[in-house]
């Protein structure tokens, strides 16, 4: 009864993690009147605020010292915190240029970039169900790129840059709030002088439109460690597989944001990619709960 308990609970918290990052986009639409570069050094500067609060209330500061003494860790702390600071800015620029739709096939291949990502870096072997993801997304990118006469850059860029994310954080384990706490705290300086900058430009946005906006660059912060914190509940409360099962709910919650309500264009080479990738997600998924199956029988005979 108590595991019940758990899983619904952890359902809740999933839903609500992937569900935010899947309705951001309303959030950046609604301060799309300031620059992506200006929304992102506000989010860099109120996650690092928010996130204080949250780890002290947690009791977990006393975890930020040991580890920014951690060559090591730190070493592979900075290249991801300059990797999703990347990442956050051209989610950001894609959002506020109309280009939902694009946002939302990059990260629903990003999974599928993890894979190849796996194979090439950390010698990782393909199953053949895998390379048959793989294949099937990569037919369903060419068929955008014939079928538009453009590479998706902008697609390529969200899943490779946090499909990298990934790959270099496996390189330095760090409990996942902490170590957002830690990237935004490395790139903090570099934000405060960008927004000291424009505004000794004019061109700063807080304290200069209205009280609105100066409230959603502030809340830039929730937006970021919100989700974070609910998928890590949901991360203690649920199986890998189950909790794979949710990330894609945001693209999904993207593309019909940026088609339904955004009135982005939907065309037929578009629904050819997305058909292919939606197969691809579909085999990928099927074969890692074989997987996941076939090694819970194993433990079990051990047993």
């Amino acid at each position: 009864m108590q595991e019940n308990r758990e899983t619904a609970t952890g359902v809740i918290y999933a839903l609500l993690a992937y569900g935010l990052w899947g309705f951001s986009p309303i959030y950046f639409k609604a301060i799309d009147h300031v620059g992506a570069l200006d929304v992102l050094g506000h989010r860099v500067v109120w996650s690092v605020v928010l996130l204080v609060v949250l780890l002290g209330l947690r009791g977990r500061l006393r975890e930020i010292l040991p580890l920014l003494r951690d060559f090591a860790r730190m070493r592979w702390l900075l290249v991801s915190a300059a990797i999703i600071s990347v990442n956050w800015g051209i989610y950001i620029y894609a959002v506020q240029s109309g280009r939902i739709l694009e946002a939302s096939l990059g990260y629903y291949i990003n999974p599928l970039v993890s894979i190849l990502l796996g194979l090439l870096f950390l010698r990782e072997t393909l199953r053949r169900w895998q390379l048959v993801a793989v294949l099937l997304a990569t037919a369903g990118t060419l068929n955008l790129v014939l079928g538009q006469g453009a590479v998706p850059w902008l697609s390529l860029a969200l899943a490779f840059s946090f499909g990298f994310y990934g790959l270099v954080r496996k390189s330095a384990p760090v409990a996942p709030l902490v170590g957002l706490f830690v990237e935004t705290l490395l790139v903090l300086p570099v934000a405060l002088v960008f927004l000291f900058w424009i505004e000794q430009q004019g061109q700063g946005s807080f304290g200069n439109v209205d009280a609105f906006t100066d409230l959603m660059l502030i809340a830039a912060g929730l937006v970021t460690a919100l989700p974070l914190l609910w998928f890590t509940n949901a991360a203690k409360r649920l199986r890998l597989s189950t909790l794979g099962m949710f990330q894609y709910l945001a693209p999904t919650v993207q593309l019909v944001l940026a088609v339904g309500f955004y009135g982005e264009h939907f065309s037929a080479t578009h629904a050819v990619a997305f058909a292919l990738i939606w197969l691809a997600l579909a085999v990928y998924t099927a074969d890692a709960l074989r997987v996941q199956r076939a090694h819970r029988r194993g433990a079990g005979g051990m047993e």
